[in-house]
């Protein structure tokens, strides 16, 4: 496990990624990035995928302190936060 999953139940994927924007801003990050892997598998190799997103999150703050501490920790930057739909369409 690379990380900690939150299941968000009975709203549509819409829905849960304004959900998460939301939580990420009220906690002092912004999302810098958006990569919609379901898009980019059709669109690179015709591949049907279900929604799936990565958002890279970045708290200035943070990041400065971290960067600053030790600048190899950029490898990590920003932060990335997954959503997928699940087989239900929710």
């Amino acid at each position: 496990m690379y990380g900690f999953t939150t299941t968000l139940n009975g709203m549509r994927f819409e829905q849960a990624l304004a959900k998460t924007v939301a939580a990420l801003k009220a906690e002092g990050f912004g999302v810098l990035t958006r990569i919609d892997l379901d898009k980019a598998f059709k669109e690179k190799i015709g591949e049907e995928f279900r929604r799936y997103a990565i958002l890279g999150a970045c708290n200035p703050k943070l990041a400065h302190a971290a960067v600053t501490a030790d600048a190899a920790i950029g490898l990590l930057l920003p932060c990335n936060v997954t959503l997928e739909e699940a087989d239900d369409g929710g």
